[in-house]
């Protein structure tokens, strides 16, 4: 597929490694020369040099040939222009914007649509990123949390630790503790090893387990791995933009929460825009503001400011100083492989990100990307279409489907009901598939295992 990307920063330019890995045709836009030329060393893919809304510079990356735009720069308006450009003079057939402004996002369906601004989809990190912050706060004691089949399913990994009822067995004794809860752990990493996980695989302490499950039952499967964390009743949010507010907004009515934000008049909105939510005016990098807030009482301690460097030292601090739990927003990649204990969840925008943007660039009836550990694994959730005689899995148990190594099928969601996936269970067309992928290069094989045949009409 020919796709052109706008904007070489650290979104566009994990998208063009992802994209490039699985064998498209990418060319990235930005005004930055050193960035393109870092990428083209890197990728096999073009650049072009200039505005990225500009009408000659999408013609020279090729607009008039794209199948698909992706607008990833730093500036909404500039995002949404391209796609207006894009529209006009090129008839690109799919287009796609990240837009981050609350004023523009109120208005979303009014504003994007072929009529107006032709965006196809739009992509709002914050809100992205609020979602996960949240469920990692509403599940205590879990490292990512990932929906699928409209929240039915869900993937959760955890930190496997010592007096877990399960570690130091085999994954196969699951059953025997919880005979009235399915599960299935999708895979394990050890030491940033990845294992596929077998019946009599044994699940040691420190273990990075990823499972899937029901909704209703990732609780008590947590609980294999590790002691259950008591839920979390108060949380401290450092900085108070727009990811501090939104998540702020949404714990409010369960939460006892607290924001600290620098600067006065943010402090002033934030006080206006939160209705139960404590605004205090301050740095959280100050030991004696976190003191005087009582920070050894508090359970989970957010550090989301747009700075680095300030959010890991905050978080640094807080730990130190007593806060239960750390969630940590950190943007630059080599910044997450460095943290060490004292930070217990690194959050990146750009994975976040990157998942979205995958779902509707994939080929397929692929419903939800998620990039796991960084990106070097993904969670992809596929419609199975077709009959026996035109697909490779429909009709067929999962034990009898031939999957690329390194991949898993967790489970099936089939209208209302999750069912795990079994050796024995039978794949229906129509059903909703999770699979796991400990490497993502293996994609396309997987779209092609799950590609309807010529025989098949809908």
């Amino acid at each position: 597929m020919k796709i052109i990307i706008l904007g070489a920063g650290q979104v566009g330019g994990t998208l063009a490694e992802h994209l490039a890995n699985e064998r498209n045709d990418i060319t990235v836009v930005d005004t930055d020369v050193e960035r393109l030329r870092s990428l083209k060393d890197r990728l096999d893919i073009g650049t072009v040099t200039g505005g990225a809304s500009h009408p000659d510079t999408l013609l020279d990356a090729g607009a008039d040939e794209a199948e698909m735009l992706i607008a990833v720069t730093n500036s909404d308006e500039i995002n949404m222009m391209a796609c207006q450009v894009a529209h006009t003079f090129f008839r690109t057939p799919q287009k796609i914007s990240r837009v981050r402004s609350q004023a523009y996002l109120e208005y979303q369906e009014t504003l994007f649509s072929p009529d107006h601004i032709p965006v196809d989809v739009i992509i709002g990190p914050e809100q992205l990123i609020t979602d996960a912050i949240r469920q990692l706060i509403i599940n205590p004691g879990a490292l990512q949390v990932l929906d699928f089949a409209d929240g039915q399913a869900q993937l959760v990994a955890v930190r496997a630790v010592h007096g877990g009822p399960i570690v130091g067995q085999e994954l196969s004794t699951i059953r025997k503790h919880m005979p009235k809860v399915d599960t299935r752990v999708a895979a394990i990493f050890r030491r940033d090893r990845a294992i596929i996980p077998e019946g009599d695989t044994v699940v040691e302490a420190n273990d990075e387990v990823f499972f899937i499950a029901a909704r209703k039952h990732i609780r008590q499967v947590m609980s294999e791995m590790r002691r259950i964390d008591k839920p979390y009743k108060r949380v401290m949010i450092a900085g108070g933009g727009n990811i501090g507010a939104r998540l702020a907004q949404s714990l409010e009515g369960e939460f006892s929460v607290k924001v600290v934000e620098f600067q006065h008049q943010r402090c002033r909105v934030l006080s206006e825009q939160l209705k139960h939510t404590l605004v205090i005016e301050g740095s959280a990098a100050e030991p004696a503001l976190l003191a005087e807030e009582n920070i050894e009482n508090t359970d989970v301690f957010c550090a989301l400011t747009n700075n680095d460097e300030s959010n890991i030292m905050m978080s640094m601090l807080a730990k130190r100083m007593g806060a239960k739990k750390v969630i940590t927003l950190i943007t630059n990649p080599a910044y997450a492989e460095l943290v060490g204990d004292e930070i217990d969840i690194a959050i990146s925008p750009q994975e976040i990100t990157i998942g979205s943007l995958l779902t509707h660039v994939r080929k397929g009836d692929i419903s939800q990307v998620h990039a796991l550990r960084r990106g070097a694994a993904e969670a992809i959730e596929l419609v199975a279409r077709g009959d026996a005689y035109a697909s490779k899995v429909v009709g067929r148990r999962v034990e009898d489907i031939a999957l690329p190594d390194g991949v898993t099928i967790g489970a099936i969601v089939r209208d209302d009901k999750v069912l795990i996936a079994h050796h024995d269970v039978m794949i229906e067309s129509n059903d909703h598939v999770i699979l796991f992928l400990v490497d993502r290069r293996k994609i396309s094989a997987v779209e092609k295992l799950f590609a309807v045949g010529f025989g098949f009409f809908t």
